[in-house]
């Protein structure tokens, strides 16, 4: 059985690095499973939610990122994008990343080196229009591209295990295939203040940039989130994976 609440405790350890996320759109298609199945590392189970498995774009801001060998004052801000999907491993349900784009050289430079992570780095713009926002990202030397204009809708509250909204924004484990080895790495924050977001305006490249079916003229299943503070910690090998 998976364990859902475990992994929101915190570590009893020291952290890797500090980060403020803000401002989180989360929008996700459900896929079908023979689809996703041959893009996720085989060391990995698709994680479903009621028989049903997602792919998830999550633009947001990223401020007073550091380590913990660098002093507060040097921590930086740029904006983020990453595409994932949901998976377990044993009894750990954790993320998948497809893809992430940031608006800063060092921090894809950074994520790349240490962490294995698929990073590329991209112009990107988050801004207000009226009562909506407007978030777009170009990723250079590709069609890999997302624009989405939305407006906010009614809070939701702390997510309850069990709910679509726990399935999708409470998750503290990531898996990183480096080199043929499976990594885990967690982080820890406070739960979510979710909120419900209504999209206006969808313009995408990104499922098609990692290998999936063009987004469903669907619209996404939509949340908001105005921020966490977040502690950051090693990874760790979990084991080979599979020829």
């Amino acid at each position: 059985m998976i364990d859902r609440i475990s992994p929101t405790v915190r570590p009893a350890q020291k952290p890797a690095g500090w980060q403020k996320w803000r401002d989180l759109l989360f929008l996700h298609w459900p896929v079908p499973t023979a689809v996703l199945r041959p893009l996720v590392p085989k060391s990995l189970e698709l994680d479903l939610h009621e028989g049903v498995a997602y792919v998830g774009v999550v633009p947001f801001k990223m401020e007073g990122v550091r380590t913990r060998w660098l002093p507060s004052p040097l921590a930086f801000t740029f904006l983020e994008l990453n595409v994932r999907t949901y998976v377990y491993r044993e009894n750990q349900p954790g993320v998948y990343f497809f893809s992430l784009d940031a608006a800063s050289s060092l921090a894809v430079w950074a994520a790349r080196q240490f962490w294995g992570l698929p990073y590329f780095r991209a112009n990107m713009q988050l801004k207000p229009t009226g009562d909506s926002f407007l978030y777009e990202s170009n990723r250079y030397g590709s069609n890999a591209h997302h624009r989405v204009k939305y407006r906010l809708g009614p809070p939701l509250g702390p997510s309850e295990p069990g709910t679509l909204e726990f399935f999708f924004l409470e998750r503290y484990l990531l898996f990183v295939e480096r080199q043929r080895q499976l990594y885990l790495g967690q982080v820890h924050h406070q739960p979510y203040p979710a909120q419900t977001a209504e999209v206006l305006e969808l313009d995408s490249g990104l499922f098609e940039s990692v290998g999936l079916p063009t987004e469903s003229s669907r619209p996404p299943i939509a949340h908001f989130a105005s921020g966490v503070d977040v502690e950051i910690f090693d990874l760790r090998r979990v084991c080979p994976s599979p020829k």
